[in-house]
């Protein structure tokens, strides 16, 4: 085992090139990235011996994945004088749609799909949000042609380039339903108002996205108005194109869960706490249980901490595992620790912070 990954291609051609093959594969760990040897270089002997011994141990057992798979179709929802400007850049790469908050002047050419109004309804995760809004103005951004025939029929000028109509300026003369009428873009009477679309990201750029968790999806960026903000998230959206996988962090025993029993509901520990709005409630004859969507549980644990009945337990790394490799550090410092004479206490805490942050 070699504490070096730098040099993993050196060393690999190295062990290639020796004439006895060697008694087992060789193996790189990275310790440098995580224990801080500048301050403690005299003393860090102990602290090299945990983490080895840590990197030592096998892997977790493994659990049940959650797959999340993204084929880069992108929503930008915001107002159109910035939501349109970054679609223009992106629609070469991404398969993009923009969803207009406020107006803006439509682009001539139809390259990707504009729509305007309120979102009504957003929930999902990476690969498969779902949005759904409300056409809110009679013009659909969708049908029209942007010919401008509108713009030149209404006799209050209530109408420009950007393509909605202004209703406090229209005094129902509905030249511009009449002018329209082969394309059938403007309606006023619309009741079908009611729009919905899958998408695989979500570039939020208002102000104000109100979302309803602490920590956003993966997939989901809200940098706000800030144009460096917005720039640093488009610029992660290149690489939001995937396909992966991740431990199904938690288990849940509904047969011993507290949340409701006879209609009622009565512990909701787990659902107050999660940050990122993974948790909710269900009732089902009666009897109260939580779902929990995998797909946007991140794995802090915080529900598993809260539960007063052990009924939602973390589950990767499992409790023996994580004691075993608190054992492991425990075992491994404090021998290098007697042999040099040194303190244990302090460093050992040290030690063992620094491997869970690497892992983390």
């Amino acid at each position: 085992m070699v504490a070096c990954t730098q040099e993993g291609a050196l060393f690999s051609e190295l062990a290639d090139q020796v004439e006895q093959p060697l008694i087992a594969p060789l193996r790189f760990v990275n310790i440098r990235e995580v224990a801080g040897w500048t301050q403690e270089a005299k003393t860090s002997g102990p602290k090299i011996a945990a983490l080895l011994a840590l990197a030592d141990i096998p892997e977790a057992e493994p659990v049940p994945v959650v797959n999340y798979e993204s084929r880069g179709r992108l929503l930008i929802i915001g107002a159109g004088s910035q939501a349109i400007p970054w679609a223009a850049k992106l629609s070469s790469s991404l398969d993009v749609s923009v969803l207009c908050t406020e107006p803006g002047d439509l682009p001539l050419t139809r390259g990707y799909p504009i729509y305007t109004g309120g979102i009504t309804k957003r929930d999902g995760y990476l690969g498969n949000f779902s949005v759904s809004w409300d056409l809110q103005n009679p013009i659909d951004p969708e049908m029209c042609t942007r010919c401008g025939a509108c713009v030149e029929a209404c006799p209050e000028q209530a109408i420009d380039l950007s393509f909605p109509i202004d209703l406090n300026k229209c005094k129902s003369h509905r030249a511009c339903v009449t002018t329209c009428a082969s394309i059938g873009a403007i309606g006023f009477d619309r009741k079908e108002r009611d729009r919905h679309s899958e998408f695989d990201l979500i570039l939020d750029l208002r102000a104000d996205p109100k979302m309803r968790m602490s920590q956003t999806p993966q997939g989901y960026f809200a940098p706000g108005t800030d144009p460096l903000e917005q720039a640093l998230a488009v610029n992660q959206l290149s690489e939001m194109v995937v396909e992966f996988e991740k431990p199904k962090y938690f288990a849940y025993n509904e047969k011993i869960c507290a949340h409701g029993r006879n209609g009622k509901v009565g512990c909701s520990a787990c659902i107050d706490v999660c940050s990122t709005g993974a948790i909710g409630s269900i009732f089902k004859n009666g009897q109260g249980s939580v779902e929990v969507n995998p797909n946007l549980g991140m794995g802090c644990g915080a529900c598993a901490t809260t539960c007063p009945s052990g009924a939602m337990r973390y589950n990767y790394p499992s409790v023996s595992h994580q004691g075993k490799e608190v054992k492991t550090l425990v075992s491994a410092f404090t021998a290098a620790a007697k042999k040099l004479n040194q303190a244990i206490a302090p460093q050992l805490t040290f030690a063992y912070l620094k491997s869970w942050h690497a892992n983390d």
